[in-house]
Order: structure tokens, then sequence, then C-alpha cells
């Protein structure tokens, strides 16, 4: 696998996927960002005003001009990590600016580069930001696959911001450059989408960027009918997304104190939203943790961990995010601690919580999913 990234001056970075492991084997960075780079060449912006890197995956535009002090947003806590760790592999200082999503935006921008986010409803998010603080002079460059850039894509581009146009493709990776029309009138960006949890009274509320916005999703349905109920201890609903089933844990349980852990700061912000907008008596139970899976948590000190695992990291199909959870769901719970998971049938994660915990039972299954449990004994 090449962990150099070319830089079109000469020179290069060697960059890694977060967390370093062997297991998924893929690279940190596409052709887009290759693309982008290179383009920079014959472009002209204005280097007074702020340079913007949206959806950064592992570091390779923001490392690749830290030398312009770029601002750096992204929605990702492992992004983040990947930035800080490849930054101290090439010996670079961290002298770009971190924003997070749910961060203020640098105003009137000189150029803005932007990797398209998975979720369209991210990509209409960032850019009716980007039509808040651009200005006509700001230039905006983003990249992706040439399959994911659609005429809707560049309709998007035309709607929020104004006249858009397209490279042609490079290693099957396209450009889109765009320019705020100033006769456009800007377009706030909507904060959430909420929609009502059938058979609780509950109204659930998504930022952009959460996994299924738009309704719940089929796993954590068929997950929702066999949480646990009037159990105490201290739950961790790992990849909480919209935090929907800690919510629900919350509710059955009154005497159980529920974390929430995520790495997308939209996710945390809408399952505390969830919590305060629902059950505001159980907030005093209720923790939240923008986190890599349970870095840091400490050993033991979980008595249950639900998790609804991700098979993807960005657009790249893998279990490794899966794998890490499982891992850190075993050192994390105590003797006799249950890890109670829902994923898709297919993905076939009975044999990896055999090796792991010595153990694993079918709790319920139906064509698609299965719902499995794992304990840790001695």
């Amino acid at each position: 696998m090449n962990h150099h990234f070319p830089l079109p001056r000469g020179g290069e970075l060697l960059l890694h996927r977060y967390p370093r492991t062997a297991q998924h084997g893929l690279q940190a960075w596409d052709a887009a960002d290759e693309y982008i780079m290179t383009e920079l060449m014959a472009q002209e912006w204005s280097r007074e005003a702020p340079l913007l890197i949206l959806n950064d995956g592992f570091g390779a535009l923001t490392l690749g001009l830290h030398h312009l002090h770029p601002y750096s947003m992204t929605d990702s806590r492992v992004a983040e990590l990947a930035l800080a760790a490849n930054a101290r592999d090439n010996g670079l200082d961290p002298d770009w600016q971190p924003l997070n999503s749910l961060s203020d935006w640098p105003e009137q921008p000189g150029l803005v580069l932007l990797k398209l986010p998975r979720a369209n409803a991210m990509l209409e998010h960032q850019l009716a930001c980007l039509s808040q603080v651009a200005s006509p002079d700001t230039l905006i460059i983003a990249g992706a696959k040439a399959r994911d850039i659609h005429s809707a894509t560049l309709e998007l581009f035309e709607q929020y911001l104004g006249p858009t146009r397209t490279s042609l493709a490079w290693k099957k990776a396209r450009l889109i450059f765009a320019r705020r029309d100033p006769a456009r009138v800007p377009t706030p960006p909507t904060p959430t989408l909420a929609w009502p949890l059938e058979g609780t009274g509950f109204s659930i509320h998504n930022h952009a960027s959460v996994f299924s916005r738009a309704s719940l999703d089929i796993g954590a349905r068929f997950m929702l009918e066999h949480l646990p109920a009037n159990r105490p201890g201290r739950v961790i609903d790992l990849g909480c997304g919209n935090g929907v089933l800690g919510l629900v844990t919350l509710a059955r349980n009154p005497d159980a104190r529920v974390t929430f852990v995520d790495e997308s700061y939209m996710a945390i912000a809408s399952a505390r939203l969830n919590v305060e907008h629902n059950l505001p008596e159980a907030e005093p139970r209720a923790r939240f943790m923008v986190n890599n899976c349970l870095d840091g948590v400490a050993p033991d000190s979980a008595d249950l961990v639900l998790c609804n695992p991700p098979f993807h990291q960005q657009q790249a199909i893998t279990d490794h995010v899966a794998w890490q959870m499982f891992v850190d769901a075993r050192r994390v719970l105590r003797r006799g601690g249950e890890l109670l998971l829902v994923a898709n049938r297919h993905l076939d994660y009975h044999q990896k919580l055999k090796r792991l915990f010595g153990n694993q039972r079918v709790v319920a299954s139906n064509r698609k999913f299965v719902i499995l449990r794992a304990i840790k004994t001695p």
C-alpha cells in the first residue's frame, strides 16, 4: 500500500489512515486530493483572506497546505486524530486552525476546498453555510470521484452559490468550481430535521450528517424491540448516531446511566438534543462523548454496551471500525457485562465475537438483521 502522497511542487507527505492498523489496508487519500493540489498550481486567489478546507479525511489537503495556515473543518473526531498523527509523522507543527462542524465559519474566505461529504444533507448544509460567509471573490473548489458527481450535485452548488462548472475527469476524479453570485440571497442552513418515533411520543432531531437522518434506520428499529428494561448500571450507546437506542434505554431503565459515544460532532449534538427535548428529567443520567470508539474510557466500568456498528469509514467499505468497537467494548465491560449489537446478517460478526469474547448468542434475527449478545467472562 502506497503511503506517500505526492506534492505538486515536489516532495511528498507520509499519510496513514487512522487508526493505523494493517487490517484495512486502505490509502489515506484519493485522486481528488491529488487533483485539487495540482489544480491549485494554476489558480489565483486572495492569499490575505482565510483558506478553508472542508471534510479533509486524513490530512492530505491540510498538511499539503499547512504553510498557508488553513482553517480545517470536519465533523469527524477520527479525522482530527488522523490529521494530528500524520502531522507528527511528517515533523509538521499544528499550524492549521481546527474547526468542527458546529463551529463558526470564517468570514469571506479567499479559497474554499471541499471534499464532497458522503451525505447529500451534509453537502446542502455546508453549501448553505458557504452562501452565508463567501464573498463573490471566494474561489470554491470541490473534489470527489467522478461517479459521485451528478447533475443533481451541480444543481445544489448553483442553487446555494451561483455559477458552477466542472473539470474533465482525471484518474476517475472530477472537480467542481463555483463562486457566489452576489445577487443571490444567502440561504440559512436548516439546523435539524425531526420526525416522530413511533410508539414512544418522542420526536427525534437530526443534524445534517447523521446516518439515516430522515427516518429510523431498520437496524435500529429491530434493536429497539430487544432493549432491556428495568436494569440498573452503566450503559454505553456506542456509535450512537442520533442516540435513539440510548434514549429509549434511558426511558425503560430509570436507574441506569447512559453514555452516548460517537465520532461525529453532529451525531452527539443530535443525541444531546433528543435527550433534552424528550427526557429532560433524565439529563442527569446522560453523558455525551465525541470520541474514537472508547478511547480513554476506563476498563471494567460498564455493564452494557449497545452497538449498531458501521461497515464503512467515509466512502470506504471496511469492518475495522466495528472490530475496534468490539475490542474496546470488551475492555470497558465489567466481568459479566454484555455487548448487545445489531448488524446485517451477511457481515457474520458471530465469529468475531466468539473469537474475542469466547462466546456469543443470537438474541433475534430476521431476513436482513441479527441481534447478537456476548458476555465478558474471566
